[in-house]
């Protein structure tokens, strides 16, 4: 009996292990027992850790949703009904039920498919997400739509309580509770801890609430008290109150039923039979529901569970023993920032550091901890932290707000009024400046220049090299005025840190002299630059390199020099081309009536540019040295040809 009992059991693994590839998804998820269900989400986990693993990416959110994601699919019928995820990053498992299997060892990948929702991958993905606290908005707005075509279709906003700092998330809410029309939001949170016996009371009123029988009795009830004269009025009024004083009391959603929502929950979000039961009962109520699920990051995997900020976002990992790459490679330009603040922090009392929840993103872990008294991490409210450091500033405070290039895009109207406007010594620290690599075109940071650059008293920095970040960063605070540094995501080249600055603002650095080219360029690139020049003499073609560092003001002095010592002049940017540094040098060049000038800029074009490496995407879009050195001997970058054939076939396909 043992025997055939453990063969019984391998023969059921083996089952599982092929019911993942043979169900048509997500169809098939409805006909499946919840045992079935539970069976696959050890699968999903299984593929998620080996497919990360290999590609990077975003795990622990990913082992966290399985069950829901299952839930959701098995409840609703995507794309019929519309599922739309805050942010974004969580979405793998939904991609591996919606029609991705197949590609889902591509992912993140240079071709491949997006760590991202993407509208153009499926129908599936509803609306293209990669910044947070917009799916109510957006799910309000498909709600209303619907609403006005007289549709019947559910939608769900899935949200992280992470999401809910910020305020968007919040207006969304509001406007939603006000509307009252239907309207799920879940709340996927892996962060509260609830008390046993609150979370338990919880539980059991919030089963009372789902039950739609003990709902339909509770509503014919209050209508019936209603109807009896005088003391059914007061009858009523007296159990409205006590209602309320016991929702306050025990609770936890009392905020969200304040917003007009009703609230559902906590749930738990591994649990696929309350899960289920709670989303059906939730999506047959009337107007904006909320159900709270508790998820914990990292779910099936031990590594991912024990630190899931570690297992947030990867590289790639040993499967085993769970441990990171750690390759020998000089501190990066986040790290070099970090230890350059702490150490004018050290020194001046008035230096404070504030980031929208990225401490350890941006470098500022150890300020956090050795600085904690001048040290904010605001949550994900980019727009808040602009505008209470415009406030410190105005209080005699040097703030250096750091950011991820992306989302201070979201922070446009807050430096724009609540700091250039005024003239006020904020800081900027742009990190992952430039293509970021696998994350694709949500959080690329190649717009900076553009919407940083027509703002009045801005002053931009862009160093070649973590050398030159210490010492902007060093000049930055001792300006009384706006200033922005953006710089790359990744390694720095390992060159020796000076203690002071070495240049003043608006000076440029000739890197090589010749008489027939000249190649202005920016940041990282300017290393490229060199390379190519290095490439164009051994072909009998002199250049100079010049080293802009400034963006705004531009280094006028040294760019017209050599403007009108050369045949032909080209501009190198991390950056798109609409609006950024080879605009700058052309609005110069036109000033000082040099119109004749042959100039090409490179750069990106304008289309939101794919996911891949730093260096693929730099030698697609002709940015590498030999891309350079082909620009400027007038030769076409084959994969760029190729890859332009590629997207014309789409676009007129």
């Amino acid at each position: 009996m043992g025997r055939i009992k453990k063969r019984d059991d391998k023969l059921k693994l083996e089952l599982r292990k092929k019911m993942l590839g043979e169900l048509k998804l997500p169809e098939d998820l409805k006909k499946l027992s919840i045992q079935q269900l539970t069976d696959l989400a050890v699968e999903i986990r299984e593929l998620l850790i080996k497919t990360v693993a290999h590609t990077g990416g975003h795990l622990a959110p990913n082992l966290g949703v399985v069950e829901l994601t299952l839930a959701l699919h098995k409840v609703f019928n995507s794309p019929e009904d519309k599922i739309i995820w805050d942010v974004g990053h969580q979405s793998y498992v939904h991609k591996i039920v919606t029609g991705r299997l197949a590609e889902f060892d591509t992912l993140r990948q240079f071709g491949g498919i997006s760590g991202f929702p993407k509208p153009e991958e499926s129908p599936h993905d509803i609306f293209a997400t990669g910044h947070s606290s917009t799916s109510i908005s957006v799910g309000l707005g498909l709600a209303l739509a619907r609403d006005l075509r007289g549709e019947k279709y559910k939608v769900v906003s899935v949200i992280g309580d992470g999401s809910l700092t910020g305020g968007m998330a919040f207006e969304g809410l509001n406007n939603a509770g006000h509307l009252r029309t239907n309207l799920l939001v879940v709340l996927n949170d892996n962060e509260m801890s609830i008390m046993p016996n609150v979370g338990a009371l919880s539980n059991y009123l919030s089963k009372i609430r789902l039950n739609r029988t003990v709902y339909k009795v509770k509503t014919e009830l209050e209508q019936f008290i209603q109807k009896i004269p005088k003391v059914g009025e007061l009858t009523y009024r007296y159990l409205d109150k006590l209602k309320d004083s016991l929702k306050y009391l025990v609770i936890p959603g009392v905020l969200f039923e304040e917003l007009g929502f009703t609230y559902f929950g906590p749930v738990d979000g591994h649990n696929l039979h309350q899960l289920t039961e709670a989303l059906v009962d939730a999506s047959q109520h009337q107007g904006p529901i909320l159900l709270h699920v508790l998820t914990k990051k990292g779910k099936g995997y031990k590594p991912a569970e024990e630190n899931p900020t570690k297992f947030h976002g990867v590289k790639g990992f040993d499967v085993q023993s769970g441990e990171l790459p750690v390759k020998s490679a000089p501190p990066t330009y986040t790290k070099v920032f970090g230890e350059t603040l702490m150490e004018i922090a050290a020194q001046d009392e008035s230096v404070v550091a504030i980031t929208a929840a990225m401490t350890e993103g941006t470098g500022l872990q150890e300020f956090s901890q050795r600085f904690s008294d001048r040290f904010f991490d605001v949550g994900i409210a980019e727009g808040h932290a602009v505008t209470m450091a415009g406030g410190l500033a105005r209080a005699g405070m040097k703030p250096v707000v750091a950011i991820y290039s992306t989302f201070l895009q979201r922070a446009f109207d807050q430096i724009l009024h609540d700091v250039c406007l005024q003239g006020l010594p904020v800081v900027f620290a742009l990190d992952r400046a430039g293509v970021v690599g696998e994350d694709g075109p949500t959080h690329h940071g190649v717009f900076d220049l553009a919407y940083l650059r027509m703002m009045p008293g801005m002053t931009i920095l862009v160093p070649k090299d973590e050398n030159e970040l210490r010492q902007m960063l060093l000049l930055a605070l001792q300006m009384d005025q706006p200033v922005a540094i953006r710089y790359p995501r990744g390694a720095g080249r390992g060159v020796n840190l000076a203690e002071k600055p070495q240049f003043k603002v608006g000076e440029a650095e000739i890197i090589t002299e010749g008489e027939q080219v000249a190649i202005l360029a920016i940041g990282p690139l300017v290393e490229k630059a060199k390379q190519a020049a290095d490439l164009l003499l051994q072909a009998g073609i002199s250049s100079t390199v010049i080293n802009c560092r400034f963006v705004k003001p531009l280094p006028r002095e040294a760019i017209l020099y050599w403007a009108r010592r050369v045949d032909h002049l080209f501009t190198v940017e991390d950056h798109v081309l609409n609006g950024g540094f080879g605009s700058a040098v052309l609005e110069l060049l036109a000033e000082a009536g040099l119109r004749k000038l042959q100039v090409s800029r490179l750069g990106y074009p304008d289309h939101f540019i794919e996911a891949g490496t730093i260096e693929e995407l730099h030698a697609l879009y002709g940015l590498d040295a030999e891309g350079i050195y082909r620009a400027v001997t007038g030769q076409c970058h084959p994969l760029a040809v190729e890859r332009r054939h590629e997207r014309n076939a789409k676009v007129y396909s």
